[in-house]
């Protein structure tokens, strides 16, 4: 075998081996912008629900009659609030789906405290209400935001993932796709009938 064609196998084989180690690090990065990105969501989500309790209290002493509605709010948090963390590094995908169903509930339960103060006027009017009303919009726009990056990073692992040659070196490493955290819209809850919600009894 002539020096050339030696020189020409070395070569190719360097190429292959940094080409191998740029590859895993680059699958070690993008899980780790997915697991810290999920970190962020998991703050964001905390303090919403933190922030339930004093709502829930707030609309009681306004509407004490609407029990019903905030023993909902009450349950739908406590599932969320158990799911606060387990999902660790942002890419297990039952974890993932386990909390946006539970925040998913929690949205949903939110959305009718919502409307209640489009049923009673009086409680709009209530400065904690008010207040604890903004603190959770702007929460809803941060949680929105840190989704959108961890999407975003999730998207980037996935197509290296899926991705020739690449996905040989996931299949050996055992790195799996990251899983996709949808939410409901914040603001499609509130297109609700409330007329007929009340005539259905829920909030009697």
């Amino acid at each position: 075998m002539s020096t050339g064609v030696i020189i020409a196998v070395v070569v190719v084989g360097l190429i292959v081996v940094l080409w191998y180690f740029a590859a895993y690090n680059d699958f070690v990065r993008l899980r780790n912008l997915v697991a810290e990105s999920w970190k962020q969501i998991d703050v964001e989500l905390q303090r919403r629900h933190d922030l339930v309790p004093n709502l829930v209290a707030t609309v009681e002493r306004s509407a004490a009659f609407e029990r019903g509605t905030l023993a909902a709010v009450i349950e739908a948090r406590k599932r969320a609030r158990a799911l606060v963390g387990t999902a660790k590094t942002g890419v297990e995908a039952g974890d993932i789906a386990s909390v946006a169903d539970a925040e998913n509930a929690l949205t949903t339960a939110l959305g009718r405290v919502q409307m209640l103060a489009e049923q009673y006027p009086e409680l709009g009017t209530v400065r904690n209400y008010a207040a604890l009303q903004r603190e959770l919009a702007d929460l809803e726009d941060r949680i929105a935001a840190s989704r959108r990056l961890y999407n975003a990073n999730v998207r980037a692992l996935n197509t290296k993932v899926g991705s020739a040659p690449a996905m040989l070196v996931a299949s050996l490493h055992h790195v799996s796709a990251g899983e996709y955290f949808e939410l409901s819209d914040p603001q499609t809850r509130t297109v609700v009938d409330v007329d007929q919600l009340f005539s259905d009894g829920m909030y009697q």
